[in-house]
């Protein structure tokens, strides 16, 4: 027990607890900007495989771990316009559409790498390159604070840029009240001049850019290589710490965080001899735990909300 304590309060812990939220907290910022246009982007999972993949690929092929960066985030987008083509202008079931895309991400990753690597596993064979740790001046000198905080992936202090960004886009900006009112009311948008379906494509379009980051993450600094369907369900992990966070970035983090707290606990328990059939579903079985609690607290909120059909009560008292 004393064992299991010293590893949670080390700051070897935290720093794991950082690094493996980043790509969830990537995630969870595309999820958030599609749930506030009114769309759910199901494809987040095969967005994030799609970068992880091409970023190795591009990387190993032109020697620049910047240009499969660019490669992974623009086969993302290119995920998230087919999308929103489909969803928008088909008027394809989005759940449905979404499904199809993990699939065929996972599919079109395991046949391309085989044709390139002759592999279907993963790229070990193929010489990829990984982004650049950063070490923060001063704060790297600093006990227990610079080992945790200092030394991450350049992406993973992007991440937390990320939820800046994200939650100043969505509250301080015009594309932001755009997408909070297409979400909230798209007649009342389309009425005063907003083009639904305008603003939902950029909201899909940011969305796949925010999991492109997270699935380069996972193949350019989590590790160095690809591994068939390496994303583990972190896409629909993602909408479930969205949908705790509520319709705010910092809350979104702070769910991804907790989701990455588990994940870190399931190592510390592998590194201390616990079976790993029981340490590897602990995200999992945290997930479902979560979402319901939060599916609780929702029942019960609606339950204590006056219904607007039922009129009030006329106050009595003199």
């Amino acid at each position: 027990m004393n064992e299991i304590a010293r590893s949670i309060l080390s700051a070897e812990f935290v720093y794991s607890v950082i690094r493996v939220s980043t790509p969830l907290i990537f995630a969870v910022m595309g999820a958030l900007l599609s749930e506030i246009a009114g769309v759910i982007n199901i494809a987040l999972e095969g967005m994030m495989l799609m970068a992880a993949f091409w970023g190795v690929i591009v990387s190993a092929f032109t020697g620049s771990a910047w240009l499969g960066m660019l490669a992974g985030l623009a086969s993302a987008v290119l995920l998230a316009l087919a999308l929103a083509y489909f969803h928008l202008n088909l008027r394809t079931n989005l759940i449905l559409a979404g499904i199809a895309l993990n699939l065929f991400a996972s599919g079109a990753t395991v046949f391309l790498l085989y044709l390139i690597s002759g592999d279907k596993g993963s790229s070990a064979s193929i010489k990829s390159y990984v982004l650049p740790r950063v070490d923060i001046p001063l704060l790297k000198d600093i006990p227990f604070f610079g080992d945790a905080l200092s030394g991450h992936h350049i992406l993973t202090y992007l991440a937390f840029a990320a939820v800046v960004f994200v939650q100043y886009l969505i509250y301080r900006t015009p594309l932001g009240l755009r997408l909070r009112a297409v979400g909230e009311n798209p007649e009342a948008a389309e009425s005063v001049g907003i083009s639904v379906r305008r603003v939902r494509y950029i909201a899909l379009v940011l969305s796949g850019l925010m999991a492109g980051f997270g699935g380069v993450f996972l193949s350019m600094g989590y590790v160095s290589w690809f591994a068939r369907d390496m994303t583990s369900g972190r896409g629909f992990i993602a909408l479930a710490a969205q949908a705790l966070g509520g319709k705010t970035a910092i809350g979104g983090m702070l769910g991804a965080m907790l989701f990455g707290l588990a994940e870190a606990l399931s190592y510390t328990f592998q590194a201390i001899r616990i079976p790993s059939e029981f340490t590897n579903m602990m995200p999992f079985v945290f997930t479902l735990i979560a979402l319901a609690v939060y599916a609780r607290s929702v029942i019960a909120r609606h339950r204590k909300a006056p219904s607007s059909s039922q009129p009030l009560e006329e106050n009595t008292e003199t």
